[in-house]
C-alpha cells in the first residue's frame, strides 16, 4: 500500500508571535518524496513541527491519512543542533526510543526488541556500537544513529530536517540511499535541505518557502531563477517587528 496523503490547509504557525508559516496550503501525494527548500527563516523547521504536532497552529489544519481513511502513523528526524549528546545514554537505548509508542513508558524491552535495535544499527553501518555512549560518536555516526531509531518507528510518513547537514559524503551518500529506499517503498517522505544541486539531483518534488508559499510541484520548475529570485526578496522585506497578521485566509 502506498504511504499516505498529507493535506495542509491554510496553515498559519506562530514564532514568538509572528508568522513563520503564512496561509499555507499544499497537498504531497501518497508515496511522494518531497524537499522543503527557502532562506534561512522561512519557516521549514516550524512547518515540520507542525506537521509532526509538535508546534501548534494558529490557523489551519493539517491531515495525513492513507486512501482507508486510516491515520498515518509519522516519524520525525529533527536537526542534531537542537539535540542534547551529552545526556548519558548508549546508542541501542536512542535506537529503543523509536518504539516508544508501543513499548509506553513502564514496558521494557523485550530480547526481540532488542534484536531489533540492534539489526537497525547495522543496517545503518553502526554494527557493534549497541553499548557505546551516545557522547562518544561522531556528527556523521550520531546522524546514523538517528536514522536507526526511525527505521524501528516504521512510519508511512517520514519527515527529515536537515539529515545530511555536518555529516561526511560517505555517510551523506549512504542516508540518501536509505530515503532513497523508503520512498522506494511508497513511504511519503518529506525533507527540509539546503542543497539546492542534491534537491535537483534526487527529490522529484518540491516547496520554496519564504514563509509564505512561492512554489510548490516538480523540483525543475519549482527551483528556476524567476522563482529564487522572489524567495530571495520576499526574505529580504521581512519585518520581525511588525505586528501579528490579522488577515483572512484566502
Amino acid at each position: 500500500m502506498p504511504g499516505p496523503e498529507l493535506r495542509i490547509d491554510h496553515l498559519t504557525a506562530t514564532y514568538r508571535r509572528h508568522p513563520a508559516v503564512h496561509h499555507l496550503s499544499a497537498r504531497f501525494a501518497p508515496g511522494s518524496l518531497t524537499a522543503i527548500v527557502g532562506p534561512n527563516g522561512a519557516g521549514k523547521t516550524t512547518l515540520l513541527r507542525a506537521i509532526a504536532g509538535l508546534h501548534k497552529a494558529d490557523e489551519g489544519r493539517i491531515s495525513a491519512t492513507h486512501a482507508d481513511g486510516r491515520p498515518a502513523r509519522l516519524a520525525l528526524l529533527p536537526q542534531q543542533a537542537g539535540m542534547d549528546r551529552a545526556f548519558p545514554i548508549l546508542c541501542r537505548d536512542v535506537v529503543l526510543q523509536g518504539m516508544w509508542s508501543r513499548l509506553g513508558a513502564f514496558r521494557a524491552a523485550s530480547a526481540a526488541d532488542k534484536a531489533r535495535a540492534e539489526a537497525a544499527l547495522e543496517a545503518v553501518g553502526l554494527g557493534g556500537f549497541g553499548g557505546r555512549p551516545v557522547g562518544a560518536m561522531s556528527a556523521g555516526q550520531f546522524q546514523r544513529l538517528l536514522f536507526a531509531r526511525l527505521l524501528v518507528q516504521d512510519a508511512a510518513l517520514i519527515l527529515l530536517d536537515e539529515p545530511f547537514n555536518a555529516v561526511d559524503a560517505r555517510t551523506a551518500a549512504d542516508l540518501l540511499a536509505m530515503v532513497k529506499r523508503w520512498h522506494g517503498e511508497g513511504r511519503t517522505v518529506v525533507a527540509v535541505l539546503h542543497d539546492l544541486d542534491l534537491v535537483r539531483e534526487a527529490f522529484p518534488d518540491c516547496l520554496l518557502l519564504a514563509r509564505e508559499k512561492v512554489a510548490f510541484g516538480p523540483t525543475a520548475e519549482v527551483l528556476s531563477a524567476a522563482n529564487r529570485l522572489k524567495a530571495r526578496m520576499m526574505a529580504e522585506a521581512w519585518d520581525e517587528a511588525a505586528p501579528a497578521c490579522t488577515a483572512e485566509a484566502a
